[in-house]
């Protein structure tokens, strides 16, 4: 069943993930005007501005295949742009970007209005349903912009040189209370960080351990920490309420949710 399909404008603003597309330019004392170099050698003054927030677009894949409770799930980071009309441009464009048409799903719907009905939650711009059962969700969320990073003429973001994706400190809270399952869950952006120290340190900062019966990181579970990598902390408040601090980067979604992968 398709529903509403959407056809984005065309403009001239690349999808901004897999992973950020960096610019290669040298800020001057204005902190407005930048200098650009392009494939050509030519370099050339750009007007720019530091926007006070920063839209990120997440792809929330749920493995009901897998786990029928829906508690299974991998979020990704795919990018940040640095205006909502961007943002929503990028998201409309995600699993096209993944190979995928929406005659692939069993169901698909996008929200395009503020005013229609919407079931598939806040802030969820496509929703899509394919045959095995995996759900794609494509969100949008918006944080402050507090490394005041500037705005390119597309509504992307300027990238220093070197850097090849933000660091994002991200919490998600799971219920268990409300479901034993875990499927009810969410995640939020904490903090938007240009370099991964700044990232680990504010994620380690998050929490009091003083609030929670039960506080893990990997440093006191060494050898035996079962969260992976990214995660900086676990937490189990004496409610039953579980959260998890967990520091990403853009992520290379397409090697692991693309079509035919």
């Amino acid at each position: 069943m398709v529903k509403g399909i959407y056809h984005p404008p065309r403009t001239s603003e690349t999808v901004q993930f897999f992973p950020h597309k960096t610019r290669s330019h040298i800020q001057t004392p204005d902190s407005n005007i930048i200098t650009q170099t392009n494939s050509r050698g030519y370099t050339f003054f750009v007007m720019t501005n530091s926007p006070e927030l920063l839209y990120h677009i997440f792809l929330t894949v749920i493995d009901y295949h897998v786990d029928p409770s829906g508690g299974k799930r991998s979020i990704y980071i795919l990018g940040t742009n640095a205006t909502l009309e961007a943002a929503k441009n990028s998201a409309f464009r995600v699993l096209a970007t993944l190979g995928y048409k929406p005659e692939d799903f069993v169901e698909y719907a996008i929200h395009s209005s503020s005013t229609e009905e919407w079931d598939h939650g806040d802030g969820v711009l496509v929703y899509a349903k394919a045959p095995a059962g995996q759900v794609f969700l494509i969100s949008i969320q918006a944080t402050p912009n507090d490394e005041k990073l500037l705005m390119d003429s597309n509504g992307g973001i300027f990238m220093p040189t070197g850097i090849p994706s933000l660091h994002y400190v991200m919490q998600t809270m799971i219920d268990y209370n409300k479901d034993r399952t875990g499927c009810v869950q969410e995640t939020q952006i904490e903090g938007t960080f240009i370099h991964r120290a700044d990232a680990y340190a504010a994620a380690r900062k998050l929490l009091d351990p003083l609030d929670y019966a039960d506080y893990d990181t990997p440093e006191k579970m060494a050898g035996e920490w079962p969260f992976g990598e990214e995660v900086v902390a676990h937490a189990v408040a004496e409610t039953g309420q579980n959260t998890i601090v967990e520091v990403k980067t853009v992520a290379d979604a397409h090697h692991k949710h693309g079509k035919g992968m």
